[in-house]
């Protein structure tokens, strides 16, 4: 008989962790498992953050030959002219390759897919497209693009918690909470802003506050954040004036006017990207440009324009915080914000890397700065400082554009830490928010995503439709429920008929536009051969499928 040796510890450890793991793939975690897996979400992704900060820092220092990034600006003044021109061609051809080769439309990702991913993809985002995006905005950001580096770290971030998804085989609503884990630590710690962070992920990810998923993004937001401030310091993104005084009631009106002021500079942001991104389609296609090239014309363009006005380079933070400090004068901060606008439609209709998080910060920074220039001059007695005007239009024009007034003005308050400069803030936000979300589809985001014929900004109703195939819904023909044959072929003569790869959102206008119960499903063929009838979608199934998705939606989001 063989003696059976005694477990050790560290056997017995190892049984109990592949046990457990099975159970967590079988069952889904539980909510302390859950809050573990937050954590570690949140440490990687605060990681994750801080890595393609810092290349982006050591790839821009080695490309401009600068050993301080953030002053890029005013040490891209002492380069040769051909050489700040060559430098964004150069990475925009290499940006070009990169998307050609391996993305199948040659456009860059970033956060608008990641709302789509948590909307009608439970939370999964691609990722072979997503590794191409990252390396993309890496060179772009790096060679002088005008855009931001928030909108690659939450595609990357999103991307880490697809994964995780995956390995657990989470359903929907455990991979949407991951994926809000993930980008609230991403977000806090590029901004070293925890509870800004997760109220982003919550706000313009998830786009809901549902109770059972704040602990979980908090703690990774935290993490997060931690993380950041363990490689940067405890230090914030930009270093703000203490003079910002609110003279409190009677100024207030002022903020009210520059809100509105903002929201109709962050319509024109918003309107100039994707103008710039169709007239570049036109170009392209009038000139037959090889896509590997658009990213080299536009950066071309963006070194010409940088040569005389390199505060466009890069994320543009010198020039943020020039504005935070009322170091610029009116005209000076006029004509930067112009060019900002110029330089971000050129990059992202030029189809470079980046996002706008950054641009909307110093376009509004300088638009606050130039309002509360002229405020001040008009009405000297009762105005407190330019600074403080440009700290709200920061947050106004960066509120207005992310579809995010609430995160936007935490992310300025824990900036400051002063609750009269968040109320002026929030006025200014509130009001830029509620205009340009009249303007456009609630945000540059979720306008985007209209653009491409996904409908998230009406809500839930509007795009869980997209979410069902015919094919999943359909009766057979011999279906005790089906109709009779005649009637499905009359069905088909009349023109009411779908085929099973396509959605309800589809069928169901068929069903309103001709009062039908049910809608033939066919297999298109040529044209001069008769459709093959493959079944039936009855009105009373796709409305019964659409009702529970809504129910388990609202119980989601109310949970």
């Amino acid at each position: 008989m063989t003696e059976t040796r005694p477990a050790t510890p560290s056997t017995r450890a190892a049984t109990f962790l592949r046990e457990s793991w099975d159970v967590i793939r079988r069952r889904g975690p539980s909510k302390v498992q859950f809050w573990f897996i937050a954590l570690v979400i949140g440490i990687v992704s605060g990681y994750a953050a801080v890595a393609f900060m810092t290349a982006i820092e050591l790839l821009q220092s080695a490309l401009y030959r600068t050993d301080d990034p953030r002053t890029l600006h005013s040490f891209a003044r002492t380069l040769p002219w051909f050489w700040v021109l060559l430098v964004p061609c150069v990475g925009g051809l290499a940006v070009g390759y990169i998307l050609t080769r391996f993305t199948p439309d040659a456009r860059v990702r970033a956060v608008a897919e990641v709302i789509e991913a948590s909307a009608v993809k439970e939370g999964r985002v691609e990722r072979r497209a997503g590794l191409a995006s990252i390396a993309a905005s890496l060179i772009t950001l790096s060679s002088g693009g005008s855009t931001g580096r928030e909108g690659p770290v939450v595609h990357m971030v999103g991307m880490i918690a697809g994964w995780v998804s995956n390995k657990l085989n989470a359903d929907g609503v455990t991979g949407r909470d991951l994926l809000g884990c993930a980008v609230a630590a991403g977000v806090a710690a590029s901004f070293n802003a925890p509870l800004a962070g997760a109220l982003f992920a919550m706000e313009v990810v998830l786009r809901h506050f549902a109770v059972h998923a704040f602990a979980p993004i908090t703690i990774a937001a935290v993490s997060g954040s931690v993380i950041s401030r363990t490689h940067f310091g405890d230090v914030t993104e930009f270093v703000l004036p203490l003079d910002g005084v609110l003279r409190f009631y009677a100024e207030l009106p002022a903020f009210l006017l520059l809100g509105l002021t903002c929201g109709v500079i962050a319509f024109v942001l918003m309107r100039s990207v994707f103008f710039a991104e169709d007239v570049a389609n036109r170009i392209q296609s009038g000139l037959s440009l090889p896509p590997i090239l658009r990213p080299a014309v536009s950066g071309l363009m963006l070194g010409g324009m940088a040569i005389f006005f390199p505060h466009i380079i890069g994320v543009g933070y010198e020039t943020t915080s020039a504005a935070l400090s009322g170091d610029l004068i009116l005209r000076e901060a006029v004509v930067f914000a112009i060019l900002k606008v110029a330089a971000v439609s050129i990059t992202m209709g030029g189809r470079m890397g980046g996002g706008i998080f950054s641009p909307s910060l110093m376009v509004g920074a300088l638009t606050g700065l130039a309002f509360g220039a002229m405020a001040t001059a008009v009405f000297p007695n009762i105005s407190g400082s330019e600074t403080l005007y440009a700290l709200a239009g920061m947050g106004a024009v960066a509120g207005a554009v992310l579809g995010a007034p609430i995160s936007t003005t935490l992310i300025v308050f824990e900036l400051t830490g002063d609750w009269q400069t968040g109320l002026a803030v929030m006025v200014a936000v509130s009001i830029a928010s509620a205009l340009a979300g009249r303007l456009v589809d609630r945000s540059f985001f979720l306008t985007q995503l209209e653009r491409r014929g996904i409908h998230l900004a009406d809500g839930p109703q509007r795009y869980l439709l997209a979410t069902f195939k015919v094919s999943s819904v359909m009766k057979a023909p011999d279906h005790p429920r089906a109709p009779q044959a005649d009637r499905v072929r009359r069905a088909l003569n009349e023109g009411l008929f779908v085929s099973p790869a396509d959605t309800l959102e589809v069928a169901m206008p068929l069903f309103e536009k001709s009062s039908s119960d049910f809608l033939a499903v066919v297999r298109l063929s040529d044209k001069d051969t008769t459709p093959e009838i493959l079944g039936v979608l009855l009105h009373v199934d796709a409305l019964r499928v659409f009702n529970r998705a809504l129910a388990a939606r609202a119980a989601e989001e109310h949970s």
